[in-house]
């Protein structure tokens, strides 16, 4: 039997009306997604879309812009795990947004980063997934230091994988954040251009629930 495969921007469009918020709200549904999708026989390139709905219509907004993820690519749905270098499949709420400065040009919850906060990698932490401050550090032993002296973390966003409920060892800390380079990949986030995540940052507006979806094809 032939097997017909749709563009994923038209699955998108036939499912995307049923989709509310992952951990809120069945009444609120989301008008602005970002699409990741894998550029096709590269392990971790990837282009990002950003899509608005206009009048009940999904219009492009920003994009395709050139992005990496996991230096092992998307791990299949439910089989993302703490340390395999790959970046979870899946659809996700976003946000808060965090960054070195005090204010950043965006409509989204934002929380500037001190070196003193930390967001827990140690799969055996009571603190696993969460960000806390360097003085709550309790049986944490490694932890991801969100203000540090690249600018990696300058500009981002909470990816909320794994965060409601949390399970011990499939992955944490997956953000939305800037690249290295494009020849460069992620331990599992999702990496841009300094210039692109600041444009996704400004047209993200959290009263529209946004959402991002990452697909392993």
């Amino acid at each position: 039997m032939k097997r017909h495969r749709f563009p994923l921007i038209v699955v998108l469009l036939i499912l995307f009306p049923f989709l509310s918020l992952a951990h809120g709200s069945a009444e609120k549904f989301s008008v602005q997604i970002l699409v990741v999708e894998p550029v096709k026989g590269e392990m971790f390139k990837a282009k990002v879309t950003a899509w608005q709905k206009i009048a009940g219509q999904w219009k492009v907004a920003l994009g395709p812009m050139d992005a990496v993820v996991g230096r092992n690519g998307l791990a299949e749905p439910g089989q993302k795990r703490e340390g395999d270098g790959k970046t979870p499949s899946g659809v996700y709420d976003l946000g808060p947004a965090f960054g070195y400065d005090q204010k950043i040009d965006t409509h989204m919850n934002y929380q500037p980063m001190t070196k003193d906060d930390i967001w827990v990698d140690d799969q055996n932490s009571k603190n696993y997934n969460r960000l806390i401050t360097k003085r709550d550090l309790g049986d944490a032993k490694s932890f991801e230091e969100m203000k540090r002296d690249d600018d990696l973390y300058k500009a981002g966003l909470v990816i909320q994988y794994n965060t409601d409920p949390i399970v011990p060892g499939f992955g944490s800390a997956i953000f939305l954040h800037i690249w290295r380079g494009f020849d460069k990949p992620t331990s599992g986030c999702v990496a841009l251009s300094e210039d692109n995540v600041l444009r996704i940052l400004k047209w993200l507006n959290a009263s529209d629930h946004p959402m991002i979806t990452i697909n392993k094809r």
